[in-house]
């Protein structure tokens, strides 16, 4: 098998897409191992600017893609997973490898078991590369970790990438791998997807299994993927969707071949804007892209209407009061806290003295109130095929920021980077963020699709056919 490097030079590689890849590999004009020296050759060079990984698992993948090149030669290949370097954040279980969650408490943790994410995904092939950084315990938006320190923006160092899967949206937007997983909470695949200028996937609750997923809150959490198309968001999709036995909340109608279907354009395409709550307070900047992303979804075929969604204002205070109590629940059920209080960051031991002072009964009310934010959404789906909005208001903002200004009002920047993305957590619904426009400064912008339960596929149809009309997920970085 030829090495690639002599065809292909390092920068070259980092920026394939995985169909790309796996072409050559699959036609044995590349190898599994000179993909992976260059993904770790690129981690190594850019960990110091970007800390985008906790641990980088450099021996291990050297093995598997010595291993993976013997099959591919043998006739044995996997798909289009098969031999392509991934990274996975740092909640996801790995079997001999630790996994910290950015905490202190968890430093030392080494589980005895992949996840189910981790498992399907070596299944299919896909080479580890490391574990991503992220906010402590997955409990934030900005992946500024006491512990581990900040993630860095690729296309501005002082910004952040956005969290809680900043680690990994960094390190594919920087071309350090091909895609990475990540888990979704309030946003935390979407947020990084954006402020990254990547794509990024939360499917419908239930569509992926978290077994193996240290988690945040159960009924809010969501795995999702990251990668530079909607193909490659595809075909990560593909590996790892489906029921598990492990997982009561893995469940629902079978999964389709979500990249083949993206061969098929939808026809008599119907989107929704809301005239509530999404576009009330954004950036300028934002505010343009996104209309102007509207605006070739109508050249491109779609009727774009007006949809009402009177009840979806509240999502914030509700997912949040959700949030509150369920990873309180999880951390004092695991002899974390208040025990080990002191080894937490300062927010998140913050949040996690909310969740413990609050009631049950104020949980079990907000769980029932999101019911008529979920019948908002469910009644707009029957006129329109995905919702159209921003995936947060404002392009990334600095690292150590605290509140930003929007339309001549303060919020703080947690607020501003969840707001957009809470509904579809609280409401379980799917959703995907895909580039569509950079500020003036050179900051990424996100736009977000919002679906109908289990039709990812309807969603990555949409976004692929925007993506392909579009120059914006083919901008690179040259760092």
């Amino acid at each position: 098998m030829k090495a690639g490097v002599d065809a292909w030079r390092q920068d070259e590689l980092a920026f394939f897409s995985i169909e790309q890849a796996a072409k050559l590999l699959r036609a044995r004009k590349l190898s599994p191992v000179a993909l992976v020296e260059a993904a770790l050759a690129r981690a190594e060079r850019l960990q110091p600017r970007l800390n985008a990984f906790i641990t980088l698992t450099a021996d291990k993948a050297r093995r598997d893609a010595r291993r993976a090149e013997r099959e591919i030669v043998q006739g044995r290949w996997r798909g289009p997973l098969h031999g392509i370097p991934i990274s996975l954040k740092d909640n996801f279980w790995t079997r001999g490898i630790r996994t910290t969650a950015g905490s202190k408490i968890l430093a030392d943790f080494i589980p005895t078991m992949d996840s189910t994410a981790a498992r399907r995904l070596a299944r299919a092939g896909a080479i580890l590369i490391g574990k991503t950084n992220l906010h402590e315990f997955a409990y934030g938006v900005t992946t500024e970790n006491p512990h581990y320190g900040a993630a860095h923006n690729p296309w501005a160092l002082d910004r952040t990438p956005g969290g809680s899967s900043g680690g990994s949206a960094a390190a594919v937007a920087a071309g350090v791998g091909f895609a990475s997983m990540g888990t979704d909470t309030g946003g935390s695949v979407r947020i990084p997807a954006a402020l990254c200028g990547i794509v990024g996937l939360k499917p419908t609750y239930g569509r992926v299994s978290c077994w193996g997923v240290i988690p945040l809150s159960r009924s809010l959490d969501h795995v999702g993927p990251l990668a530079r198309s909607v193909a490659d968001v595809a075909i990560l999709l593909d590996a790892i969707a489906g029921r598990d036995s492990r997982d009561p909340a893995a469940k629902g109608p079978p999964a389709p071949d979500y990249r083949r279907g993206l061969e098929r354009r939808p026809k008599r395409l119907r989107l929704g804007r809301p005239r509530d709550y999404f576009f009330d307070r954004l950036d300028p900047e934002v505010r343009a892209a996104v209309v102007a992303a509207a605006r070739k979804l109508e050249r491109l075929g779609a009727r774009v209407e007006e949809v009402s969604l009177p009840h979806v204002a509240g999502s914030l205070e509700l997912a949040t009061q959700i949030a509150l109590f369920e990873a309180a629940q999880f951390h004092s059920g695991e002899g974390y806290f208040p025990v080990r209080a002191m080894e937490y960051g300062e927010d998140v031991r913050q949040r996690l003295e909310q969740g413990m002072a609050m009631r049950e009964a104020d949980y079990r009310s907000a769980l029932a109130r999101r019911d008529a934010e979920r019948q908002d959404f469910l009644a707009a789906f029957e006129r329109v095929d995905a919702i159209l909005v921003p995936t947060v208001p404002i392009p990334a903002p600095r690292i150590g920021a605290r509140s930003v200004r929007i339309g001549g009002k303060e919020e703080t920047v947690r607020s501003a980077l969840v707001r957009l993305n809470r509904p579809a957590n609280s409401c379980g619904l799917p959703a995907i963020s895909v580039p569509c426009g950079f500020t003036r400064a050179g900051l990424p912008i996100g736009l977000q699709l919002i679906g109908k339960p289990w039709d990812e596929l309807r969603l990555l149809q949409i976004a692929h056919a925007y993506e392909q009309a579009t120059p914006w997920h083919s901008r690179h970085l040259d760092l």
